[in-house]
């Protein structure tokens, strides 16, 4: 069953890509100097007082517009668990040359949780 399994796969053939489909080359040093975002999830967020507000819990793409729209901060709570999470606008983070740091200015724990609590929609 499995050898059957095996051998429809490879009877397959390679993926091709879709027509339409044009592939470019991309300046490699400006991707390297990029934020990678499974290093900013999990970071702390300070504010402009440097204290802790809260972490980044995901970083959402816009569908239409296919850039980085919104960031899913959680706030309160401990080790993940009791957090209130909230979206803010990913473009008002200030993230260092080293993406360690994170700064939400102007921002406190207190005026994030106000904001009205965001819940991942069922898949």
């Amino acid at each position: 069953m499995i050898w059957t399994a095996l051998a429809v796969t490879l009877a397959a053939g390679p993926a091709l890509p879709q027509a339409g489909v044009q592939l470019v080359k991309v300046d490699l040093s400006v991707v390297a100097k990029g934020y990678r975002m499974s290093k900013l999830i999990g970071s702390s967020v300070i504010n402009d007082k440097n204290e802790k507000i809260g972490t980044v819990d995901d970083v959402i793409a816009d569908k239409d517009k296919k850039q980085l729209s919104f960031a899913v901060l959680q706030v309160g709570g401990f080790l993940g668990v009791g957090g209130h999470l909230v979206a803010v606008p990913y473009e008002s983070l200030v993230i260092d040359d080293t993406g360690q740091k994170i700064t939400l200015p102007g921002a406190s724990k207190d005026e994030l949780k106000k904001l009205s609590q965001f819940n991942y929609p069922a898949s």
